[in-house]
Parts: structure tokens; C-alpha cells; sequence
């Protein structure tokens, strides 16, 4: 017996947040036939960041929803991760995608050219979007729930209601950890001579306490040229320094620990074309009542060391549609989303607190176990292939869709 046997099919559903998990939990429940709205704090919906990596576990769920085609035209192949620790030349990442059993190549794509592709398809489905909506809390029946935004409105009832708004969301279960390290990210053409590894993320260290990264990242939306993203370490308490310090000064750092880099951070302007994000880490739950569920950072949030962010959000909202799509009622949908996610995301969260530090801290020993393990070890047929289901997201992921 399927949910259309139970008359589930018509659920009214709000969905808070339109990032990569809110707007594919909509596409996958409107597809079921349920009643989606859609709710944005932003005058209108927008992306944050600059790159990331659609990893081979989120290329799975952007398939299943039939786009996978229209994001390949706007993103860049990686074939690679790579990294140097630069005093002492020794391997510091290093990880093909060709190792994989089943190997497939990361996408590198800009967040605004992720957001695009998801976005046309709710539009193209007529799905209600409510923008001004920043909710800062819900109100909850036995029968249905309330979202309150931000003046103390209420908004109308729903049946259900899934938090996609983020890390920072009001409804977030868990304490959070906010992490010494954070990173300025910034987006630059593909220079047309450069000697940066080709399509790979290759990265930089000066022990783990500075890091600079650059990565492809298809399609710069706002030149409509090849792109890139670019990436320096940094503590949040340092930012200010940074920034009045000045574009050239913020040039003369990143070039001194990689002067290879140097076509691409030419390109910033000024500090205003770079943003200083912020991270946190917190496992929290899969459902705070009944009638309310999380995806993506708003359950579980951490370093995007390892980038599987908008990667685990993307696979949230397919298994949370599965669950619904096979549950008897709503207890049965809960323990399903809770049962097929829990695992996947408690070993990662598990991960990125162990290797965090290896990459992103003020210590020297760690730095220097994981350059004489990655440099020696990693290539070792076991040890490589347990690194690029890691990295692939795949690693404890059961099917979903």
C-alpha cells in the first residue's frame, strides 16, 4: 500500500528557505501531487556563496529529478582534489575521482548557477512562492501547523512543514559549535594562461593554519565566461583586519603562499568582491514534532571541508519524498526519513570533526600526521578507495530515489 492509497497524495506542505534543499523538496513533493509553498525571508530569492562541488551523491538526486542535464551546461568537470603543504612540498589531498568502483567526476558549479536550474524548474511547475517571510517560529495543533514569521505573523495552516532555512535557523535542535575557521570565498574568470592543476580543487597550506584554494566552477554568472572560485582560511575574528587592510595586502598573502595563483586573485577588484562565511557544527534532529521535519543545515550543520553541504540537503529532500511516498502515515514517514538518513549523516559529521583540524587549526602535529600519511599512504589501493568513497558522499549512503 503506497501514500496514494492513503489519501496522503493532497497534503498542504510549507517549505521555509529556497536554497538546494528547500527547492528540491518542492520539486520532488509537488511531483507527488501534494500542495507545496513555498517561503523566502529575501524580497526575492537568492543564492549565497560563490563555488561548490555537486559530488557524485548529489549528481544522483539532481538526476532523479531530471536536471542533471542543465546542470553539466552550466558546471565544470573536477576531476581531482589536490593540495600541497608549501614548506615542506609534501602531498597534503590528494584524491581521483577514477578510483571510485563506479567512477564519476565531481561538478564544479557556482551556487548562483545551482539555485538557477532548481528555480526554473519550481517556476516551471507553478509552484507558490511567498517572499518577506522570515520565520521565527511555528505554532502546532494535533491537526495542523502554523509557520510565525517575523512581526509576529502567523501564516496560514499546513499539514506539514519542512525547514530548509539553514544553519541559523530559529527551529534548529542541537547546540551549536561555531568553528575557529572560517573562509573569504570570491568568484574570478578562468584566466586564458594559468598553471593551476586543471580541472581540480587545489589547494595550498601553510601547515593547516593558512589555506588557499582555487576550484572551476563552469559558468561565472557574472561574466558569462569560464569561472572560478577562490578561497583563503580564516579566522571570523580576524575578518575586519582583513578588509581594512585591503585588497592589495589580501593579494600579497595569498600569492606569497601560492604565487602560482596570481591570474586569478589579480582579478579581485577590492574586498567588497569577497564574502567571509561563517560555519558552525551541530547534529540536531530529523523532526522536532509530528508535523514539523528538517533538511539540510537546519538538521545538521559542519565545516564544508569535505563539501558535502548542499550535497546532504539534496539527498535530505529525495529521502524525505521517498519516505512519503512509501509511508502508511505520518509516524511511518518519520521513522523512514529518520532511519534512511541517520547513519550517512552521523559518519559524516563524525568525519568532518576529525579531519577539520587537519586542514583548519593552529597545531602543528596534526598538519604533520597528515601530510606523512597522505604524501606515503594515500595511494595504497585500500586506503585511496576508502578517501574517494569519502569524498564522493557515497560512503554509508543508502539508495534513495
Amino acid at each position: 500500500m503506497g501514500i496514494r492509497d492513503l489519501g496522503l497524495v493532497t497534503q498542504n506542505i510549507a517549505i521555509i528557505g529556497c536554497g538546494p534543499g528547500g527547492l528540491a523538496s518542492a520539486l520532488f513533493l509537488a511531483r507527488q501531487g501534494h500542495d507545496v509553498t513555498l517561503f523566502e525571508r529575501f524580497s526575492e530569492p537568492k543564492p549565497l556563496g560563490s563555488g561548490l562541488l555537486i559530488q557524485p551523491s548529489g549528481q544522483q538526486i539532481l538526476q532523479s529529478l531530471g536536471l542533471l542535464h542543465d546542470i553539466k551546461q552550466r558546471a565544470s568537470p573536477v576531476h581531482q582534489l589536490h593540495g600541497i603543504s608549501v614548506h615542506n612540498n609534501r602531498r597534503a589531498l590528494d584524491m581521483k575521482y577514477e578510483h571510485a568502483r563506479n567512477p564519476v567526476s565531481a561538478l564544479g558549479i557556482h551556487r548562483a548557477s545551482l539555485f538557477q536550474v532548481l528555480m526554473d524548474a519550481v517556476e516551471k511547475m507553478g509552484i507558490r512562492i511567498v517572499v518577506n517571510s522570515e520565520l521565527v517560529g511555528v505554532k502546532e495543533t494535533e491537526s495542523i501547523i502554523q509557520p510565525v514569521f517575523a512581526g509576529d505573523v502567523t501564516g496560514e495552516p499546513f499539514d506539514l512543514l519542512i525547514d530548509a532555512s539553514g544553519a541559523r535557523t530559529p527551529l534548529a535542535t542541537g547546540r551549536i559549535r561555531k568553528l575557529s575557521y572560517g573562509a573569504f570565498w570570491g568568484t574570478v574568470d578562468m584566466p586564458a594562461h594559468h598553471t593551476v592543476m586543471p580541472n581540480a580543487l587545489d589547494q595550498r597550506y601553510w601547515h593547516a593554519s593558512k589555506m588557499a584554494g582555487i576550484m572551476p566552477v563552469g559558468v561565472n554568472p557574472a561574466t558569462g565566461n569560464q569561472g572560478a572560485a577562490i578561497f583563503w582560511s580564516e579566522k571570523p575574528e580576524n575578518a575586519d583586519s582583513v578588509i581594512d587592510a585591503g585588497i592589495d595586502s589580501f593579494r600579497k598573502e595569498f600569492c606569497k603562499l601560492w604565487p602560482e595563483a596570481e591570474p586569478f586573485v589579480a582579478q579581485i577588484g577590492s574586498m567588497d568582491d569577497l564574502t567571509m562565511a561563517v560555519y558552525g557544527h551541530r547534529t540536531g534532529r530529523s523532526q522536532s514534532s509530528k508535523r514539523l521535519y528538517h533538511v539540510g543545515d537546519s538538521w545538521h550543520c559542519t565545516s564544508p571541508q569535505l563539501g558535502q553541504g548542499a550535497n546532504m540537503a539534496l539527498i535530505d529532500a529525495g529521502a524525505l519524498a521517498m519516505a512519503m511516498e512509501v509511508a502508511v502515515d505520518l509516524n511511518d514517514t518519520s521513522k523512514r526519513y529518520r532511519r534512511s538518513r541517520s547513519f550517512h549523516i552521523k559518519l559524516y559529521q563524525t568525519l568532518s570533526v576529525m579531519f577539520t583540524p587537519l586542514y583548519q587549526s593552529n597545531g602543528r602535529f596534526l598538519p604533520l600526521i597528515r601530510d606523512l600519511t597522505i604524501h606515503y599512504f594515500a595511494r595504497w589501493p585500500l586506503v585511496r578507495r576508502f578517501i574517494t568513497r569519502t569524498v564522493s558522499g557515497v560512503l554509508g549512503l543508502k539508495r534513495i530515489r
